[in-house]
């Protein structure tokens, strides 16, 4: 279908539209004759009909065979935005979420927790994309499997053997990401009120997440080397927490590593107040050089591991996986099809697992950590002449955790940014206690644009005059 077609087609649905918001149409009426409303539009017969089409598979309206077409019973009701004004959100766990996730191409996100669209394997996606389209065709149609694909199960298990962790395929859960990853868990070891430790910052969406499960939040501080012991001790034995969930490698968002000290120490902890932990290892392929793994230290007995694929190859292709022990493999099994009847998409698995099978995935990762090497040189030097620095300058990854000037709020910063243009990601979002009020986490990868720094520059100057935010 050429441009010129498309157009056409889409000025006949948008005349519909039209008509369905204004009411010039109501719940079961009859649409204009195709010819009749071809001659209209000064189209052909032929462009209304797929006009039609679109609208019937949209659900806006309805075939009658033999009688044409007809406006469904529900239309979606009038738009009043313009009538009272917008509340503004409170700055929330979710709200760096809702704000990447919807920022147009016109934005640019120096907060979000992705890369940059062409810093991925593009080429490589395409490839496993015509591979599929050889695949046969219960791949494309059917329901997952209850433990996901096989054929990407193996790669994972391959992959942990090189860690230190045995373990066999039937260990491992594919889920539809690595959020559903964490949300099965904690409807298979969570009951409203138990307790769950995270490291204070954490990765925001852990609070969120967790709040769903209506549980007890308490927030440890975290170090250069991993949670604060000391404070990790005092609260297992204070509040007698069911989980542990963090990240191990390139924290979020500090990048911080965990020392093998540590690792050890908090292993000693968990066995000795029964605490499971759940270690979320989404960024380990962006490490330069492996660091402690509480799993392979573990086991597999009281840690669980996750992850996903969303940061090193495609956050399109949603596919997440679950590493433990196989009697709670079993139940996780039992779970996800009661949530999701099956396992996750074939496509999304068979696509995966394609790309990564790709000798090409390897140097992508090579290409990928000396170019975040480059990015995060050049940001800390850029936000040093603004008078924002690291935290800690990480191993890898693409997170900096940032301490703002004096004097500046990170909350009323990200709100100033919107208007320059930027989508911030403030402290306090992945603070528990809302300490981190004076921080920002910052992704390299998306300020390779020198509007970013320009933008910045006049949100933290605008940011002087709007009020602080309340912890």
């Amino acid at each position: 279908m050429t441009d010129e077609i498309v157009g056409r087609t889409a000025a006949v649905m948008t005349a519909i539209r039209t008509k369905l918001a204004v009411r010039a149409l109501s719940p079961g009426e009859k649409l204009p004759s195709i010819r009749r409303f071809a001659t209209t539009m000064g189209v052909s017969p032929s462009t209304v009909v797929e006009a039609y089409d679109r609208l019937a598979a949209e659900g806006l309206i309805r075939a009658r065979p033999g009688a044409g077409f007809f406006v469904s019973g529900a239309v979606s009701p009038l738009a009043l935005t313009e009538a009272e004004p917008q509340r503004e959100r409170a700055i929330d766990p979710l709200w760096v979420s809702r704000q990447s996730l919807d920022a147009g191409p016109e934005m640019l996100k120096p907060g979000c927790g992705w890369l940059p669209a062409d810093w991925m394997p593009n080429a490589a996606i395409r490839r496993a994309v015509r591979g599929l389209a050889q695949a046969g065709d219960a791949v494309l149609t059917d329901y997952g499997v209850t433990r996901g694909a096989l054929s990407l199960r193996r790669h994972l298990v391959r992959r942990m053997a090189g860690e230190g962790i045995e373990l066999g395929a039937d260990q491992l859960l594919l889920t539809a990401s690595g959020t559903q990853a964490i949300d099965l868990i904690g409807r298979f070891l969570l009951r409203p009120g138990d307790t769950v430790i995270v490291d204070d910052p954490c990765y925001f969406n852990f609070q969120a997440l967790l709040r769903v499960h209506a549980v007890r939040i308490i927030g440890v501080p975290y170090t250069p080397t991993g949670p604060d012991l000391a404070a990790f001790a005092a609260a297992l034995a204070e509040h007698r927490p069911r989980l542990y969930v963090t990240n191990s490698a390139l924290h979020n968002p500090t990048g911080a590593t965990l020392s093998p000290q540590n690792a050890h120490r908090l292993l000693t902890l968990a066995a000795a107040h029964d605490l499971t932990i759940v270690e979320d290892d989404i960024f380990a392929d962006l490490e330069p050089e492996p660091s402690p793994r509480l799993a392979a230290l573990d086991g597999l007995n009281r840690v669980i591991r996750i992850g996903s694929f969303s940061k090193t190859l495609s956050a399109s292709i949603r596919c997440g996986f679950i590493a433990a022990r196989p009697d709670w493999i079993e139940a996780l099994v039992d779970l996800q099809v009661a949530t999701s009847f099956g396992g996750p998409s074939p496509v999304a698995a068979e696509l995966i697992a394609g790309a990564l099978a790709d000798g090409s995935y390897r140097k992508h990762l090579e290409a990928l950590r000396r170019r975040l090497s480059r990015a995060r040189r050049e940001a800390t030097a850029r936000l040093g002449s603004l008078g924002i620095t690291p935290w800690i300058v990480p191993r890898g990854g693409f997170t900096l955790w940032c301490r703002l000037p004096d004097g500046q709020d990170a909350a009323a910063l990200a709100r100033a940014g919107l208007a320059e243009g930027l989508v911030l990601a403030p402290g306090n979002v992945f603070s528990v206690s809302q300490t981190a009020g004076s921080f920002m986490r910052f992704n390299v990868a998306q300020m390779t644009d020198p509007r970013v720094y320009d933008g910045l520059a006049r949100a933290m100057e605008a940011a002087k005059i709007l009020p602080a935010s309340s912890p």
